[in-house]
């Protein structure tokens, strides 16, 4: 028996409901990710998602990413009711890492990176306590060329690094990351915390175990120390789920790293990791984790209409660079609360509630 055959009737026990849409984990793009397209034209997307959710999370948690074609859905409006049907608990965008416009409640631009520029491999919010169990994509405007959002199952990399290179992450403490929100540089602390207050940004980085430190009158300096490995919190599978490539320096383009190691003092550089100990990632094990990422690389061309649900701890995503136009929106949903941190708090309560409510389970998404 095929996985198609095996999957479809779990659509919808009814004729009608089978007959709406074609499950193909293994289409030309797939399985990662899984593709439902709609075989009947303006069918409602929210609608569907209603009467299939358990559905469409097991191909989710199977494939670690749901491509969902041929849909009605417009514009921002039909994006933010399929995440309503898809979730209970959309998040906002704090903690900020890069610069994006919130378009409805809960709907984003995804990163207003340049065009010409590759976004690097990554799980959203890794580098926190709290983060989306899911991001989803919305492309209101398919890219002229290029822009594709790359995806790596995050299971499949762990499983393609030596045991030795995964031990010394964890022997180590995990990865360190260290960040500084310099004016003209990077985001400013005012828009990465969304507040103008240094007190409210102290208190939630003591709630987010995050070290600050205020350097001058503008800069803020932070450091904080996650695991590289973390637990599916459904599944139980063991993943790679971090930051440690995607905010080191040497990920950025050659001739920016250069040129900021020329300008900027290694404690002053926008972003750099380390071991959890502090200890520098050395260029072999990079070198490594870059490997494993590009074999577990795969992509598809965007169409209009498309809505990518990508399992946040089962896949990386990422960005081609692209010739505009190119409006791919994006919302996050379901926060997840590490378990070192859910196990101090309060029955009922998650990291972030209060003045910076939300910073801690969104941001940084590409």
């Amino acid at each position: 028996m095929t996985e198609q055959s095996r999957v479809a009737p779990a659509i919808g026990r009814r004729r009608r409901d089978r007959s709406l849409v074609d499950v193909r984990p293994d289409w030309p793009g797939g399985p990662l990710p899984a593709l439902v397209e709609a075989t009947v034209p303006d069918l409602d997307l929210a609608a569907w998602l209603a009467g299939n959710r358990d559905t469409v999370d097991e191909l989710a948690r199977r494939h670690a990413a749901v491509l969902l074609r041929g849909f009605a859905v417009a514009g921002p409006a039909d994006f933010r009711a399929a995440m309503a049907a898809l979730s209970d608990d959309v998040l906002s965008y704090g903690e900020r890492s890069s610069p994006r416009s919130e378009v409805t409640e809960g709907v984003y631009t995804s990163t207003e990176h340049p065009a010409d520029q590759p976004i690097v491999l990554h799980n959203e919010q890794s580098y926190t306590l709290n983060w989306p169990l899911r991001i989803v994509f919305f492309c209101e405007t398919e890219p002229a060329a290029g822009g594709r959002t790359p995806l790596a199952d995050s299971r499949r990399v762990l499983a393609r690094l030596r045991p030795e290179t995964v031990a010394g992450f964890e022997r180590r403490g995990g990865v360190c990351y260290q960040r500084n929100y310099l004016p003209g540089i990077s985001l400013s602390w005012q828009t990465a915390f969304q507040t103008d207050s240094r007190a409210e940004v102290e208190a939630y980085c003591a709630r987010a175990r995050i070290e600050a430190q205020w350097v001058g009158e503008e800069q803020l300096r932070t450091r904080q120390v996650r695991p590289a490995v973390r637990e599916h919190p459904v599944t139980g599978e063991r993943t790679w789920f971090n930051h440690a490539l995607f905010f080191h320096v040497t990920s950025l383009p050659d001739e920016v790293s250069a040129g900021l190691r020329r300008a900027l003092a290694e404690e002053d550089l926008p972003y750099q990791t380390a071991y959890g100990d502090g200890t520098p990632i050395g260029a072999d094990v990079l070198a490594e984790l870059r490997a494993a990422y590009a074999a577990e690389t795969r992509s598809f061309p965007w169409r209009r209409g498309d809505v990518l649900l990508v399992e946040n701890m089962l896949a990386a995503h990422a960005r081609e660079p692209f010739t505009p136009p190119r409006r791919i929106l994006t919302a996050m949903s379901d926060p997840v609360t590490a378990p070192e941190l859910a196990a101090a708090l309060p029955d009922g309560a998650r990291a972030g509630d209060g003045a910076t409510a939300g910073a801690a389970t969104a941001g940084g998404r590409s």
